[in-house]
């Protein structure tokens, strides 16, 4: 599983689109209150002992907090975003969901 997440990830930050680019400009090297970003970031959890991940836009581990910056795609997919948040925030990790728009 490891190298799918690796090949994965790789993939998603070589096709980040323009909302992203730019976010991640910001926040790069310290650069938004000196907090540690990453981007395009395996969050790994277990369920019915089967090891799964989702991939976040942004993830600072210092704040347990995911970015995610949601194109026009995420219009069609609200129920499985509401899920991934659930299970996300379980994990005690907080979500801010912004739009391409928005950035």
């Amino acid at each position: 599983m490891t190298e799918i997440i690796k090949t994965t990830s790789r993939n998603l930050r070589k096709k980040q689109t323009n909302a992203e680019n730019i976010f991640w400009q910001l926040v790069r090297n310290r650069k938004f209150e000196n907090k540690k970003f990453y981007r395009q970031h395996p969050i790994k959890f277990e369920i019915d002992n089967v090891e799964r991940f989702f991939i976040a836009d942004f993830y600072c581990h210092e704040c347990k907090l995911v970015l995610e910056i949601d194109g026009k795609i995420h219009d069609q997919q609200k129920d499985y975003d509401e899920l991934r948040t659930i299970i996300i925030e379980k994990l005690s990790i907080k979500v801010i969901r912004f739009t391409n728009y928005e950035v």
